[in-house]
């Protein structure tokens, strides 16, 4: 007997959509004066919302805005008082999560399961979190009385929006600074529904300021002299531009940029567990993660079985609506993403790599692309080298650990690793040889919001979470 999945769709009315929405600005939701986009849902390709954009004029108020707020309510406020505040939006994100849920699949293309059980609940975990160390800051070993920087400028990207908003936000206020925060072209609605809880939460007026728009409003913001700090999580291109533009200003900067994560599995590894936690590194979020296991290294001995393992499981995947709540991999985010996805897959045929494509059947319509897996991949092709942010996974073999670690570090990148093994000297052993700001050993896409996050090399510089993600924030 064949088994099939009866469709379980969750509610788009859930969402609330509304026809337009607003920037966010000084406490209130204003027209804005640039051209107004519209955002479009990428598992249909139909119009979700019209939304009104910053010009530069709105960036300069939103700063003169947070310089007040900053200055005069927040700056001055005491701990124990802000904490108050993130704790009530922490709340209410919890509260509303089932609609923030569906809002960011509907606007990313995300599977619901990943925004109902990760997207909303780490980033309510990262509100509270920091909530709770706004009162407490004189003991958290970054100095007798650390103070803020001012007014932090966020650019955050469009793989999680909701997440990244909250990574940004909540560390920034508990600290007593005040914040602009740019969100992605193509996914502004969750940000903006975040601006709403804020202002009914109370939050002083000025204190979080929302600019939607392009790269061209993500510029001014970077660039406006009012700012104190930039916090920046995108691509490794922009945050070159940035860091160049920022260079002698005195400002101060964190950058979480791209990566090429190895998953390093060794022959001695739990194979059930490590085709888990490798379906997941890579496959989780449609491969839209700078941290994504995008680089199988499998050592040699258990190489084919392993293989043989993994594609019986990638084949069970199922890509399909978003909104159901059996779909595992979802929609591709924009056209302009699956066709850099489609460029570097072809590169990878025409390197002479060996392409196998999930049988999975896909939608009539709208953006997706299959998982699919590359073998007899060489260190010096595309796909090995380069970030390809989909569901492509390149695979490597190794004889040694030695040679494990020499592949998995012959990148410019340094965000993230996986090491699979069930020795935990050789997990420990080889994490230490590793360049990554981050390394799972056994598992894979764990994000603890007391614990930092950050890169190395073209990966960035700066850490987000934990104790050590407040330094950020402070002088």
């Amino acid at each position: 007997m064949t088994w099939t999945y009866a469709p379980a769709p969750e509610s788009a009315a859930l969402a609330g959509l509304r026809p337009s929405y607003r920037p966010f600005i000084g406490g209130e939701f204003v027209d804005g004066h640039g051209e107004s986009l519209t955002t479009v849902n990428p598992a249909t390709e139909e119009p979700l919302a019209e939304v009104g954009t910053a010009s530069d004029a709105d960036v300069d108020a939103a700063v003169t805005a947070a310089r007040t707020a900053q200055e005069k309510v927040w700056g001055p406020m005491s701990g124990t008082e802000r904490a108050k505040y993130l704790f009530r939006i922490a709340r209410v994100v919890a509260e509303r999560a089932r609609e923030l849920a569906v809002l960011e699949t509907l606007d990313n293309g995300k599977p619901i399961r990943e925004t109902r059980d990760v997207d909303v609940p780490t980033a309510s975990a990262h509100l509270f979190h920091h909530a709770g160390w706004a009162d407490k800051l004189e003991h958290a070993g970054l100095g007798p009385a650390p103070a803020p920087l001012g007014v932090v400028g966020a650019v955050v990207p469009w793989n999680f929006p909701l997440l990244m908003a909250a990574w940004k936000i909540a560390p920034a206020l508990a600290t007593g600074n005040t914040i602009v925060l740019k969100p992605a072209e193509t996914t502004p609605l969750s940000a903006l529904v975040l601006a709403e809880i804020a202002a009914d939460a109370g939050l002083p007026p000025g204190v979080l300021n929302v600019l939607p728009g392009d790269g061209a409003v993500g510029a001014a913001l970077v660039g406006h002299g009012g700012l104190d700090k930039v916090a920046f999580t995108g691509s490794t291109e922009v945050g070159i531009q940035i860091q160049r533009r920022l260079a002698g200003t005195g400002r101060a900067l964190t950058l979480e940029l791209g990566g090429k994560a190895a998953n390093i599995v060794y022959s001695d590894a739990a194979l059930d567990q490590a085709v888990e936690g490798v379906v997941d590194g890579i496959f989780f979020n449609q491969g839209h993660v700078c941290c994504a296991g995008s680089r199988l290294l499998v050592q040699e001995p258990i190489a084919e079985e392993f293989l043989e393992r993994l594609r019986e499981r990638i084949a069970g995947l199922r890509v399909g609506d978003p909104l159901d709540k059996n779909t595992d991999v979802g929609a591709i985010n924009s056209r302009a993403q699956l066709e850099r996805i489609v460029d570097l897959a072809a590169a990878g045929d025409a390197e002479g790599a060996q392409r196998w494509t999930s049988p999975c059947a896909l939608p009539e319509r709208g953006l997706f692309f299959p998982p699919t897996v590359f073998t007899e991949v060489e260190q010096t092709m595309r796909i090995a080298r380069e970030e390809i942010f989909g569901p492509v996974l390149s695979v490597l073999t190794f004889r040694t650990p030695d040679e494990a670690v020499a592949k998995a570090t012959n990148t410019p990148y340094g965000l993230s690793a996986g090491v699979w093994t069930e020795k935990g000297s050789k997990a420990l052993w080889t994490a230490q040889r590793l360049r990554a700001g981050v390394v799972w050993a056994n598992t894979f896409n764990r994000f603890d919001p007391t614990a930092p996050f950050g890169g190395t090399g073209e990966s960035g510089f700066g850490r987000e979470g934990g104790r050590t993600g407040l330094q950020a924030y402070v002088r």
